[in-house]
């Protein structure tokens, strides 16, 4: 790294990727900034740096002292060890020690207190949920949601006529599984371990899945308008059952609330609809299979006057972003329910899904929201005005909720960082009433679409927090470029 590509990078400031040190004195503590950015994604640590990004220097004793700091905590006080490397660089002020840290292959990484740490904005924080701790041990390799045994199945929830049509279909009747019973063959299949079924078990040929896990369903919702927080609607529908129950409800209720054209066919003909249905399909698949089942969240559909937003639990795992699946990577999250819902739900795999969307309908936005945990779909309509590419949807949701957005809401707003409790947004509004932070604060943000619960199944629950909906964060960013 050159001076001035130093001095460029420290300009922009302190974010999850960059961390500025102006000297560091304890292992402990710069352990748990090497576990947080290896939990992380990695990043670089840089020492010799204020926190202003102004340049402090260090000298050679300095430099010398804090190699051996830092590969004693690298090597003794990580769990597992990580393997950063450094580049000592030097500018009129003094020595900066420039430390990069490779993303984690065996996460998570604990410190010597048995803590796992990751980056949250600027700073770091300790993960202490059970359902993150799930995701870094599912991007390890570790454990796969979709493995889990259920508690409480058994054969007897097995809907026999889709589990042996499926299996039929797929092995025949006389197959190396013939003479199997039933329980020995959702063991062989990856299904259950011969007592309860497991989660791809319960989605794929489950009775009643939701009976066991209520969340994992589509909440889908058509608006007259183009705003989340319309108070109208034109239909709604909580669409449960297995996987596949689930696409044929999710796809039928997109069917009948688009518009159906006739592009040259008969008059009395149904037309074919507005956005190709291969495109629809593709999406719904994807967001069933690859959604994230260690969240306890659904899957929702929103059909809105300009465009159709699917919005999947769980962002994209590991590295993956939007421009690598849409030009076809892909990353198995849920390995045994693709495996059996390729061959039972409209699914090709080999990460072909979204490139066949957006070549049949190329007004696709892909937007992944890792501080929501969330990955959303937005498939524009022809009908919207502007026909070409897909507008950001800053400009719209802006200028339409702008005037909802009360004094107090704004406060609230510029204030809420990542995730946080109630009490916390309470005290660092300095508000002490809750009554009045509830009625004035976070009714108004919520029911506006802004903000949003983390738990939004059990709404009182003690762990709830809240963060910024995609609309909160375009308000609060088209804010900061007006001042």
């Amino acid at each position: 790294m050159t001076v001035t590509e130093l001095l460029e990078t420290v300009a922009r400031g302190e974010d999850s990727r960059h961390q500025f040190k102006r000297d560091a004195t304890n292992a402990d503590g710069l352990a748990a900034e090497l576990a947080a950015f290896a939990n992380s994604g990695g990043g670089w640590l840089f020492l010799g740096v204020n926190d202003d990004s102004s340049i402090a220097g260090l000298d050679g004793a300095a430099v010398q002292r804090l190699n051996q700091l830092l590969g004693n905590a690298a090597s003794q006080h990580v769990r597992p060890p990580v393997h950063p490397l450094t580049e000592n660089v030097p500018t009129d002020q003094g020595i900066v020690v420039v430390i990069e840290v490779p993303d984690g292959l065996a996460k998570p990484y604990l410190d010597n207190q048995g803590r796992i740490w990751v980056k949250q904005g600027s700073d770091k924080r300790h993960v202490t949920s059970r359902e993150e701790l799930q995701r870094m041990f599912q991007r390890s390799g570790l454990v796969y949601a979709d493995v889990v045994p259920v508690a409480g199945t058994s054969l007897e929830n097995v809907d026999d006529k889709a589990f042996t049509t499926y299996f039929n279909r797929r092995y025949g009747e006389s197959s190396e599984f013939s003479g199997l019973t039933r329980e020995q063959l959702l063991q062989n299949l990856g299904l259950g371990d011969g007592q309860e079924l497991n989660l791809a078990g319960l989605v794929l040929f489950g009775r009643n899945p939701q009976r066991w896990r209520p969340a994992f369903e589509v909440k889908a919702v058509a608006f007259p308008g183009t705003v989340l927080h319309d108070t109208r609607y034109l239909d709604s529908e909580d669409i449960k059952g297995s996987l596949l129950e689930q696409f044929r409800g999710a796809f039928a209720f997109i069917k009948r609330n688009l518009h159906h054209v006739q592009h040259g066919r008969s008059f009395n003909t149904l037309g074919e609809l507005e956005i190709p249905e291969t495109a629809l399909e593709e999406l719904l698949v994807s967001a069933l299979i690859h959604r994230d089942y260690f969240t306890s969240a659904s899957v929702r559909l929103m059909v809105f006057a300009d465009r159709v937003e699917i919005v999947s639990p769980g962002h994209l795992p590991d590295s993956l972003s939007p421009e690598d699946i849409s030009r076809g990577k892909t990353i198995r999250r849920n390995p045994t329910l693709t495996e059996h819902a390729s061959h039972i739900l409209p699914y090709r795999g080999m990460g072909s899904g979204i490139p066949r969307a957006l070549e049949a309908w190329p007004r696709i936005d892909l937007v992944d929201d890792p501080s929501g945990n969330q990955f959303s779909v937005i498939v524009w309509r022809p009908e919207a005005e502007w026909l070409g590419a897909a507008p950001p949807v800053t400009d719209q949701v802006t200028d339409q909720v702008t005037d909802q957005v009360s004094p107090e809401v704004a406060r609230l707003l510029e204030s809420l960082e990542g995730e946080m409790t109630r009490a916390e947004l309470q005290d660092i509004l300095g508000l002490k009433h809750l009554p009045h932070f509830r009625n004035a604060y976070l009714r108004p943000a919520l029911n506006a679409g802004l903000i949003e619960q983390t738990i939004p199944d059990k709404p009182n629950s003690r762990l709830q927090k809240y963060r910024l909906t995609v609309v909160g964060k375009q308000w609060v960013e088209n804010q900061g470029k007006q001042t």
